[in-house]
Formats: C-alpha cells, sequence, structure tokens
C-alpha cells in the first residue's frame, strides 16, 4: 500500500507516511469500507426489493436474515483473527508465514462453511419458530433460510480472503471485488423477484451467486499472492487447527456480542410483525453506519498488528490515538446523514404507515447513538489487532449481562421498537467504558518476542 514513488535508493521507511498519519490510516480505511458493507448492503437491496411485496414477506426477510447474520457473524473471527495475525507476521518480516496463514484461514472457512450451511438448512423452521416469528411469516423466513444456507461456503472463503488481503495492507482489492458482488446481487434480485416473479426464494438466489462471485475473486488474488511468494497452495490439517485456535477468543468474543442481536431480535419478533419489520430495516441501517465507522477499526486491525509485530509501541499508541479522534468524528457525521434523511427513508422499504413511522422512531435513537458507537467499534478493532481477544472475550460477558435486564424490561413494559433501541444504547455505553478503561493501560500493547532486527525493513515494505 502507499503511493508510487520513484525508487531513488532512498531509505524506504523515509519514503512511507508516518506512523498512525491520516494518509496511512485513510489508505487503508477507505478501499476497506468497500468490504465490510457487502453483507449488509445485500440484505439492503433483498429488503428494497422484498418489501414490494408486503409486509409479512418483508418480516420473513428480517427473521432470516437475522438468523444468516449470527450464523455468518459467528465466523467473522475468519477475518479478524487472519488480519491481526498476517498483519503482525508482516511487521515480524516474515511474508511467506503471512500468506500460509492466510491460505489456511481461507481453508478453514470452506470447511465451517459446508457444515453450517448443512445444520441451517436441516433446521431452518425450528430456528424461526424459536425465534418468535409468527405463523403467518415462518414460510417466508424458512423459504429463504433453505435457500441462503448453499451460499454459506462462498461467504466464509470470502470472510478469510478479506482478512488476508487486509493483513498485508491492501484494502483496495477487496473494495473492487464488493463493488461487483453488489452489483450482481442488485441486478439478479431485480430479474428474478420483480422480473420474473419469484418472490423471497429468488432474492436468496441473487445473493447465493453473488456470494460465489465474490470468494472466486479472493481465491484467485490469494493464489497469486502465495504462487508469488512461493507459498504452499494446498492447505494442511495442522495449520487448519492452528487457524482456529488463534480465532477461539475472538468466536467468544463474537459469540457474545451476536447473543446480545439475537435476544434483541428476539424480544422485536414478539413485540410484533409490525415492530419486526421496523427493527429489521433499522437495524441494517444501523449494521451498515457501524461498519463504516469499522472501516477505521479495519485500519486499526492491520497498522496494530504490524506495528506490534515491528516491536514499535509508540507508533501503536499514536495510530490509537488518532483513530478514537476519527472516530468521534465520523460518528457526528454519520448523526447527521441519518437525522436528515429521516423524512424519506422509511419509504425505500415499505408502503406501511405503522412499519414507516417506527423505523423513524427507531433511526432517530439509533443517529443519536453515533457518536458514541463509532469510537467504540475503532476500540475494539485496535485491541483485536494487537492480540487481545482473551480480554475482549470477558468483556463481552459483562456486556452481555448487563443488556439482559434492559431488554427484559422492554418486553415486559411493551416499550415498543424503539425502547428497544434505547436499551440497544445502553449497551453501547457499557461498551465503550471497558473499551476505554482498557486503552489506557499497556497490557494490551504486546509485541512479537522477536521483533526489532526486521521492523525497519518489514515497515517500510508494507508502507511502500
Amino acid at each position: 500500500m502507499g503511493e508510487q514513488v520513484q525508487d531513488d535508493g532512498a531509505d524506504p521507511v523515509r519514503r512511507t507516511p508516518g506512523p498512525g498519519s491520516l494518509r496511512e490510516i485513510l489508505g487503508l480505511a477507505v478501499p476497506a469500507l468497500g468490504a465490510l458493507v457487502a453483507q449488509p448492503l445485500f440484505v439492503l437491496v433483498d429488503a428494497g426489493i422484498v418489501g414490494t411485496l408486503g409486509t409479512l414477506p418483508l418480516a420473513g426477510l428480517g427473521a432470516a436474515a437475522t438468523l444468516v447474520s449470527l450464523v455468518l457473524g459467528l465466523c467473522i473471527f475468519l477475518a479478524y483473527a487472519t488480519t491481526s495475525s498476517v498483519a503482525r507476521r508482516v511487521g515480524e518480516g516474515r511474508w511467506d508465514d503471512a500468506v500460509s496463514e492466510g491460505v489456511e484461514g481461507m481453508a478453514l472457512g470452506l470447511g465451517l462453511g459446508v457444515l453450517l450451511a448443512l445444520g441451517t438448512w436441516l433446521a431452518a423452521e425450528p430456528l424461526v419458530v424459536a425465534l418468535g416469528a409468527s405463523p403467518e411469516v415462518t414460510p417466508y423466513a424458512v423459504t429463504y433460510l433453505h435457500v441462503i444456507a448453499f451460499g454459506f461456503p462462498a461467504a466464509l472463503v470470502a470472510m478469510a480472503g478479506v482478512g488476508v488481503l487486509r493483513g498485508l495492507q491492501d484494502t483496495r482489492t477487496t473494495l473492487l471485488v464488493t463493488l461487483l458482488a453488489v452489483l450482481v446481487n442488485l441486478v439478479l434480485a431485480w430479474v428474478l423477484v420483480i422480473g420474473l416473479g419469484y418472490g423471497i426464494g429468488g432474492s436468496a438466489v441473487a445473493t447465493v451467486v453473488a456470494e460465489v462471485v465474490q470468494a472466486a475473486a479472493y481465491v484467485a488474488v490469494v493464489v497469486h499472492v502465495a504462487r508469488r511468494h512461493g507459498v504452499r497452495i494446498a492447505p494442511s490439517g495442522l495449520g487448519m487447527l492452528v487457524a482456529a485456535r488463534t480465532g477461539g477468543p475472538l468466536f467468544v468474543r463474537t459469540v457474545v456480542l451476536r447473543a446480545v442481536f439475537l435476544v434483541a431480535a428476539a424480544v422485536a419478533a414478539r413485540l410484533g410483525d409490525a415492530e419486526l419489520a421496523a427493527y429489521h430495516v433499522s437495524f441494517q441501517v444501523w449494521i451498515l453506519l457501524s461498519l463504516a465507522a469499522d472501516a477505521l477499526a479495519i485500519a486499526g486491525m492491520a497498522l496494530l498488528g504490524r506495528y506490534l509485530g515491528a516491536g514499535d509501541r509508540s507508533g501503536a499508541r499514536v495510530v490509537t490515538a488518532r483513530l478514537v479522534r476519527l472516530g468521534v468524528a465520523m460518528g457526528v457525521v454519520l448523526a447527521a446523514i441519518v437525522l436528515a434523511s429521516l423524512p424519506w427513508l422509511p419509504a425505500l422499504f415499505t408502503s406501511d404507515p405503522l412499519v414507516r413511522s417506527l423505523i423513524a422512531a427507531s433511526l432517530a435513537v439509533a443517529a443519536l447513538q453515533q457518536p458514541l458507537s463509532s469510537p467504540v467499534f475503532v476500540l475494539d478493532g485496535v485491541l483485536i489487532g494487537a492480540g487481545d481477544g482473551r480480554w475482549l472475550a470477558g468483556a463481552g460477558l459483562v456486556m452481555l449481562v448487563a443488556f439482559l435486564p434492559a431488554a427484559w424490561l422492554v418486553l415486559s413494559r411493551d416499550l415498543g421498537v424503539v425502547g428497544l433501541w434505547w436499551a440497544l444504547t445502553w449497551f453501547m455505553v457499557v461498551r465503550g467504558v471497558l473499551l476505554a478503561w482498557r486503552a489506557r493501560g499497556d497490557r494490551w500493547l504486546r509485541t512479537s518476542p522477536d521483533a526489532g532486527a526486521t521492523s525497519t525493513a518489514a515497515l517500510g515494505d508494507a508502507g511502500g
């Protein structure tokens, strides 16, 4: 990554941005945004098109998408752990090992994807019923799950592939691949649902095809990089086991966080069909906003892994401070954008006046939350990049315990979907306090044992 410069024989470090510079951060964060918004853009496209079919199909999509998000979200460690470990190897100057770990991660993603696809297909109806969807909504949700499950292996391969490229400090390629996948999804969904009348199942087919296109592109890129570095393409069982073990703490952290969102979705389902439809749309918009902030977090993962791998604790501190400041600024901008869009945004998803009003009220709370949420996501990414997964797993349990009473209060007092969003805001407050407390200390700034000898060359190669 970095700008092209003429080779004048100068020290490579002198040709790269300083640690934590705005150019270095945005050079990773801006393209990373493309890959981050892939899945929510798929779902938002589905919501906009399926919403033309009526409230029940839209609510069915909401229930199914919640379960899909849960299943795929549990495997996000494939991207996060791979980003952190590959970036740390880059910082250490061990490029061959970096690529090798990435290949093992993609193989692990393929295996997990097959298992999760089979389990989701078989358990689709019990899962939807357990979520609390009404009998009228359940058939739509089950149809969507039966089709979308076929895309899970491709989705997880792509997830790990994204992590490889992020760790190698290349987020521009992920942007190009994502634009291709979103375009494929949009065109196919419109043709299958609106043009040919295949309903909610046609929307799921479009997403599956887009996931396959995305995975094939990442495989091609990573295989090319592996061959360039002379890395063995065929993964090993031991390597996949190591990749799984490395991502273990992040898997626990993700399970806890997903439990919060699953509880919130279950509460929304029990509040009523209109509330579930409104929660689905507002939550997907919130996810899109969160991933915009997560683009900064991805830059933090890649840069923290690289600098700590090279033994540069001061550079890691500088990156962290600047990322948090950028996160606060981004949160303010996102809040303003959402508030300005409230008069027209709900109408893009439904013609039902009640659902529209509930979406607008929910998004108003989500907008006010953004100046807090954005820096919280940034700090989460920083600690992931630093390899602080065990602490994040423990902190996640505390956050879950804090959220459950608030969720119970919303359901028992029938506070509606707006009350549910205030409960989620409380969750973000607790999360922010814990992450800020951890970042103030030094225990998370762990450098690689052999950092030092290769650090200068590694930082120069990564940035040049």
